[in-house]
């Protein structure tokens, strides 16, 4: 079939005409999605600074807003333009390595902080075998349950002296050690912990041989503890070779640039080299999660 006839029926849009019409398709998506896009704005920024506050005050860290979004800001706007001014006058590679470093920059504090944060709720978990143990012998010896966790307070460091320490200070200040064990179970939430709280409250209201159940608590974590070393032990190959294969383009691109500049200069001054190199930052990024996915396994 001869289509020829259809070329005269195309109509030429003019450049100026074209781009006030994708202005006002902007324009009204904006306007009718303001709120989400707000929201969104709102959560990815000062969400995440009310996120990284609240996982340091989980860890008994005061910190002050004002210096910690100058921080975020500095840390991530200043590394952005930074980047962009070493890359100039080539203006793609700048606004592109500006932007995922400001992204960077912006995202990873709170990343940090909160692996800093459930480091420190496995150090208070693997403490717990210690911490039931002096339980159970202050109270076989006559001792209540504040007596015996101020001995754990006494003779553990931290952080579970510091947490047991705070649930003391807050009964003695008129708060019943329910509560007080319940705020713990907030700030720790750990099966063992809610375990550890929920047996001791019961036991509070119903009665019953406190110094069995922690033996039993102990004998739990410390079962619990064997399966995942186990597990850790299984699974450490598959995490190395996930490091390994996830810094291997890395070595090899700063190897290249050691023996020859010129050779890998392309991927940084050209469109489709920098086109390439983000493709391979966001593959390298999909596989590692794939694999940290595939190796971590929840007991």
């Amino acid at each position: 079939m001869n289509l020829d006839f259809l070329e005269g029926l195309a109509i030429p849009i003019p450049l100026p005409v074209l781009t006030v019409l994708i202005a006002i398709c902007v324009f009204v998506i904006s306007f009718l999605w303001v709120d989400r896009i707000i929201h969104f704005i709102n959560q990815r920024s000062l969400g995440q600074r009310d996120e990284i506050i609240k996982y340091l005050e989980l860890m008994f860290v005061d910190v002050d807003k004002e210096k910690l979004t100058k921080t975020l800001m500095i840390g991530s706007f200043g590394l952005g333009a930074l980047f962009f001014v070493l890359f100039w006058p080539n203006v793609v590679a700048g606004l592109a390595f500006g932007a995922v470093f400001t992204l960077l920059g912006w995202n990873l504090p709170k990343h940090i902080v909160k692996y800093l944060y459930e480091k420190r709720c496995n150090n208070f978990t693997n403490q717990m075998v210690d911490a039931m143990t002096i339980l159970s012998n202050g109270v076989r010896a006559g001792l209540s349950v504040n007596q015996s966790m101020d001995r754990v307070v006494k003779n553990l460091p931290n952080p579970i002296s510091q947490e047991f320490r705070l649930v003391l200070s807050q009964n003695q200040v008129g708060q019943t050690i329910e509560d007080a064990l319940s705020e713990l179970g907030e700030r720790i939430p750990r099966p063992d912990v809610q375990m550890f709280v929920t047996s001791v409250n019961i036991l509070k209201e119903t009665g019953g041989n406190m110094a069995e159940t922690f033996q039993t608590i102990t004998f739990t974590i410390r079962e619990r503890q064997k399966v995942e070393k186990k597990i850790e032990a299984l699974t450490a190959q598959g995490i190395m070779q996930g490091i390994i294969i996830s810094c291997i383009p890395f070595i090899l691109m700063a190897v290249f640039f050691a023996i020859d500049p010129n050779y890998i200069m392309p991927l940084f001054n050209t469109t489709l080299g920098i086109v390439a190199l983000m493709v391979v930052l966001t593959l390298q990024i999909i596989g590692g999660l794939m694999i940290k996915k595939v190796v971590t396994i929840k007991v």
